[in-house]
């Protein structure tokens, strides 16, 4: 007699998982992580966090799953690949042209994995009446990367990003907290070795030590979250990245084992991301801002950070054509493009 039961649940969830654009899958207790709270206590402690005040404001809520939500049983974790089909690094000898992090040059992951997973929450509460599920996806009170290691997805690198070995370090991660108890996935287990590549690579020695990142010193930080003037002493090192840093990442060598087959159409880079000249970026007013970066994550940061970051890759361009423009935001309303651009003009003077 033919057997009717249906596979277990978990088989089935990744099934549905990766139907709807995820690579990677794994399931982790809520308590899989006791390891976290503590680290991000001493972290904060240290500073580290600059001035991302949310990190300390909610840090009992974000060290661990319970801590937000105490019905929790079960961890979900998702990612979904963005995986370069050219070198991140490539654009480090085009001084005209800024350099955006390659998970920005395609569409805002918040939307993309958000909606994909309130489509496979639907299905498990379809699946498992009385079920409560929460989706996150990296705005909330949430430590993900900890969490995708203890269900299986990888492991936090050096570089304290998550690595894989089907996918190296391009997932975003997002994840479904449930009061279901599931079963577990295998943990990740830790492959970095002796290698030492991104921490050699950071250009503003980011790494206090291996698996720890201070803040305050990483180019993604300073152009990203930090909202006002550039320390001086990080702007020759900053070149021409305007919108986060790939290159801990990008020296990873499990990176040569990422499929970039896997990667989702959503993030595929578009023209006007990938390559953009210092002088169209140079010479953006709200509007324009608003306009060449809709559906783009980089639209979070407002046209003032955008402009200071263009300011100063401009600076060490050497490009003496981008002066007149320089000259006008000398005079911006906003404070921090004044700054960077008369600290630019002073360096093209030189």
């Amino acid at each position: 007699m033919l057997s009717n039961a249906l596979p277990p649940i978990e088989e089935r969830l990744a099934a549905t998982a990766r139907a709807h654009g995820f690579a990677a899958f794994g399931i982790a207790r809520a308590d899989a992580a006791p390891q976290t709270a503590a680290r991000l206590r001493q972290w904060l402690a240290d500073g580290c966090h600059g001035d991302m005040i949310w990190m300390e404001s909610r840090a009992e809520q974000r060290g661990s799953p319970q801590g937000l939500w105490p019905e929790v049983r079960s961890v979900i974790a998702f990612g979904m690949s963005y995986a370069p089909g050219t070198d991140p690094l490539a654009l480090a000898g085009a001084p005209d042209r800024g350099r955006i992090s390659v998970y920005a040059q395609g569409a805002d992951y918040h939307d993309i994995v958000k909606k994909a997973l309130k489509h496979v929450a639907r299905w498990l509460v379809a699946e498992a009446p009385g079920a409560e599920v929460k989706v996150f996806v990296d705005t909330a009170p949430v430590m993900e990367k900890p969490l995708a290691a203890a269900a299986g997805l990888g492991w936090q690198g050096k570089h304290s990003n998550m690595v894989s070995r089907e996918h190296g370090s391009w997932l975003f991660l997002g994840a479904i907290y449930t009061t279901l108890d599931l079963a577990p996935s295998v943990p990740g287990q830790d492959r970095c070795g002796s290698c030492t590549a991104c921490q050699q690579a950071c250009p503003t020695a980011a790494f206090p030590a291996p698996y720890r990142v201070d803040a305050r010193r990483c180019i993604s930080y300073l152009t990203i979250e930090h909202d006002g003037p550039i320390p001086t002493e990080f702007r020759r090192a900053i070149g021409n990245r305007v919108y986060g840093c790939d290159d801990c990442l990008a020296v990873c060598p499990w990176n040569k084992f990422a499929d970039t087959a896997a990667r989702h159409r959503a993030f595929l880079p578009r023209g006007e991301l990938a390559a953009p000249a210092l002088a169209d970026l140079l010479a953006l007013d709200d509007v324009g801002f608003r306009q060449v970066f809709s559906g783009s994550p980089i639209k979070r940061i407002g046209r003032g950070r955008m402009v200071r970051n263009a300011a100063i890759a401009a600076g060490n361009s050497g490009d003496r054509s981008l002066r007149p423009r320089l000259m006008v935001l000398a005079s911006d309303e906003s404070p921090m493009v004044a700054d960077a651009a008369r600290w630019a003009l002073e360096q093209l003077a030189e």
